[in-house]
């Protein structure tokens, strides 16, 4: 019942016709799972390990989802680049290694970090500030142009009134085909639709939620 939820993220008076039993029956089935099943995949918020089969490289971008309008402290949550509220994510991807013999194997990614929720209008280098994320030592990380001034390799921003050069334009395209697995990995968690469509739930099971998607993604594609 707890998969159907996350995967179709209908309402609970349905999944009770579906399985023949009353709105608050499936309430009680469904939240004492979400923990047990967030102590099951263990996706961590700062610390990111690597595994022996994965490439020595991380890539961080951050998502948002829309959330109903909050009773108080509305301008916190407005999000001038999604023109609603929302809740944000920094997320951290990491690559699979190709296994030999396996030609035309699509590129698996796995989520190797989710952050704490923050609210619409944190930048996304405030939040990578904020969640001091503990990276292997050497590993380099990559990210868009919200984390120019981090120490993540990011693309050139074009300067004001300005044009970037021939190299410059080569060397982000460059960076931009690295960091596609980061979109690559935030597109299939939203396979599941309770991380893509409006969240109803109550926002303090938000990040709870998020990781839990994300475990389940590296389940299915990892």
């Amino acid at each position: 019942m707890l998969l159907m939820y996350y995967r179709t993220y209908t309402t609970h008076a349905f999944l009770g016709f579906l399985f023949g039993i009353d709105q608050s029956s499936v309430c009680r089935n469904i939240n004492p799972l979400q923990p047990l099943l967030a102590g099951i995949f263990r996706i961590p918020e700062r610390r990111v390990e690597l595994e022996p089969d994965e490439i020595r490289e991380l890539f961080f971008d951050a998502t948002e989802r829309a959330i109903p309008r909050p009773s108080r402290r509305q301008k916190r949550f407005y999000s001038g680049k999604k023109k609603r509220h929302t809740l944000k994510h920094q997320i951290v991807v990491v690559r699979k290694r190709k296994q030999p013999g396996r030609a035309g194997q699509k590129r698996r990614v796995r989520i190797a970090a989710v952050s704490r929720a923050f609210p619409g209008t944190t930048h996304d280098k405030k939040v990578y500030d904020r969640t001091r994320v503990v990276c292997p030592r050497g590993v380099p990380r990559t990210g868009d142009t919200a984390y120019v001034g981090t120490g993540l390799c990011t693309p050139k921003r074009r300067p004001p009134k300005g044009t970037l050069t021939a190299r410059q334009k080569a060397g982000n395209r460059r960076v931009s085909r690295r960091r596609i697995v980061v979109e690559h990995g935030i597109g299939k968690m939203k396979v599941w639709r309770i991380a893509a469509e409006r969240y109803r739930n109550p926002r303090r099971r938000h990040t709870l939620i998020i990781k839990n998607v994300a475990g389940l993604h590296n389940r299915m594609y990892a």
